[in-house]
């Protein structure tokens, strides 16, 4: 597992976030649909209740029927007026008749007295009721007026908020014109078992939900800090490059994840390190097979010479091999003395540098060489104001560069220096129109003793890198400038860049440099 896909992992866990979110979401659905059964339950149970009620009146009412039948049996003629004596018997009639229908009360109407009695035997208060509900009044004459007119029993429903009035009404046969019974009842809504059920289930379904929304809740919250610690932590830099050592979260399952990307860091570091050793021991063998190489040549061709000098009897050969020898030790001094320049630390003495004159005075130096073959050396797009820079270091890249510029133009060819100031660095380039990298080069251009040419050292190059990089900054391939090509130009050229920061201050020295890493080349689109 890289560090990429380390740093990917909150924006995967935000999935995990959104299924929570879900299931949050489906609880809701849920508790909405149980709610809704819960009410239609209830709303069920009370039309059942309802409709036993106007099951009861109804048997109530036929009950008056059947003894008021009973009580005026064997009248003889019609009774036109209702005085006190008869009202207590009707009355009575009527207790007799609802004594075993709980809950139930009623009496005898007629058209043109109204009340002719009225009765609640299962009255659950301090004394028998005697007098009518004043409320249901209305509602009283009403059924009895319809069912006196109609001449059929007739029911009826008054529906509030807390309860439903149920009433019946129910024509009488017998000697009193105009007569009808009628019973009413109350079903209470709000009490009872069903209500009972409905505010225990809603009490329960509240508690489930609100619960398992604060569980969620702090779980995401919680899931949330902990993922951005763990973020936190992995953003880090370390000195060694290596994944920093995370802590403990608290939640089992992100702490055994994070158990394993400790184990992994470990894992990583270590073989970080050994890969590094190998490199350093791969690098440290190329270099002294390069020193080696650099050595064995001017050794070969100074002992050719003295032995060619000892065994010719010609006294003008040892002249000649002795230059040769002074020429050959000449060249071993600045193998040298570029190798003691790219191994040893360098600690860049900043000061105020007009650039413009550091580039023409390096363009200068080379017009001899320049001239030898055929090649212009042009200075432009030069920035007008001094930057911190350390000179003498700054130079030696220069020439450097401008000597890797020359020996790969053409005649007539044209070697261009430029500088550039930007976004708070300032990038100095050395263009030319040769043939250019090859491909098998560009990987290790910056590695010692990496040359295209035969009679190089391949040092130029790599001294240059250190130079950019002991001034916190870089060196590499770029595009050739904009426009510098013309349509006629003999090859596709290089373009070399010397990436520096604008510091106020002295550049930090890096630690001993490592000769065996070396720059990718880098392309401008």
């Amino acid at each position: 597992m890289g560090p990429d896909s380390i740093l990917a992992m909150p924006a995967r866990l935000h999935s995990l976030r959104t299924h929570l979110l879900t299931l949050w979401a489906l609880l809701l659905a849920s508790a909405g649909a149980t709610g809704y059964l819960l009410t239609e339950f209830y709303a069920q149970s009370a039309a059942v209740q309802v409709a036993q009620a106007e099951v009861e009146v109804a048997r109530s009412c036929r009950e008056i029927g059947d003894r008021f039948a009973f009580f005026t049996a064997g009248w003889s003629g019609g009774a036109t007026e209702i005085d006190d004596t008869l009202k207590g018997q009707l009355t009575d009639v009527v207790v007799t008749a609802l004594a075993g229908h709980p809950g139930v009360e009623g009496g005898i109407w007629t058209a043109g007295a109204g009340s002719a009695a009225y009765a609640f035997p299962t009255y659950e208060g301090t004394g028998p009721k005697t007098d009518l509900p004043s409320a249901e009044i209305d509602t009283i004459r009403r059924i009895n007026a319809e069912t006196l007119s109609g001449e059929r029993p007739v029911a009826k429903r008054r529906i509030s908020r807390t309860q439903t009035l149920v009433v019946q009404g129910c024509p009488l046969r017998g000697p009193i014109h105009g007569a009808t019974a009628w019973t009413m009842t109350r079903v209470h809504t709000d009490e009872g078992r069903a209500y009972g059920q409905l505010l225990a289930g809603f009490g329960f379904l509240a508690a489930t939900v609100l619960g398992s929304a604060l569980i969620l809740g702090r779980l995401l919250w919680v899931l949330g800090r902990r993922i951005a610690r763990l973020e936190g932590q992995l953003g880090r830099e370390t000195p060694e490059g290596d994944l920093p050592r995370l802590a403990p979260t608290g939640l089992r399952e992100l702490d055994r994840l994070v158990e394993a990307l400790n184990a992994a860091g470990l894992r990583l570091g270590t073989a970080r390190q050994r890969a590094a050793e190998a490199e350093r021991l791969a690098a440290l063998g190329q270099l002294t097979a390069g020193i080696a190489h650099e050595i064995r040549n001017p050794l070969a061709a100074i002992r050719l010479k003295a032995e060619n000098a000892l065994a010719s009897p010609d006294p003008a050969r040892p002249r000649a091999a002795l230059d040769l020898v002074l020429a050959q030790v000449a060249r071993l001094d600045r193998l040298t003395r570029d190798l003691l320049s790219l191994t040893q630390p360098r600690t860049p003495v900043l000061a105020p540098v007009d650039l413009a004159a550091v580039l023409e005075e390096s363009a200068h130096l080379h017009d001899d060489l320049a001239r030898e073959r055929g090649v212009r050396i042009v200075v432009a797009e030069v920035p007008g104001r001094r930057v911190r820079l350390d000179e003498a270091q700054v130079r030696r890249a220069l020439d450097n560069l401008v000597l890797n510029a020359l020996q790969h133009s053409p005649a007539d060819g044209t070697v261009r220096l430029s500088a550039h100031l930007g976004n708070g660095r300032v990038q100095i380039r050395v263009a030319d129109r040769g043939p250019g990298v090859a491909a098998a080069l560009r990987e290790r251009l910056f590695d010692p003793f990496v040359t295209g040419r035969p009679d190089g050292t391949g040092l130029g190059l790599a001294i240059v890198r250190e130079i950019a990089r002991a001034h916190g900054g870089r060196v590499h391939l770029a595009a050739p400038p904009p426009g510098s090509p013309s349509p006629d130009a003999p090859g596709p050229g290089a373009t070399f860049e010397i990436d520096l920061p604008l510091v106020d201050q002295p550049a930090i020295d890096p630690p001993e440099p490592d000769i065996s890493k070396s720059d990718t080349p880098e392309t401008a689109p």
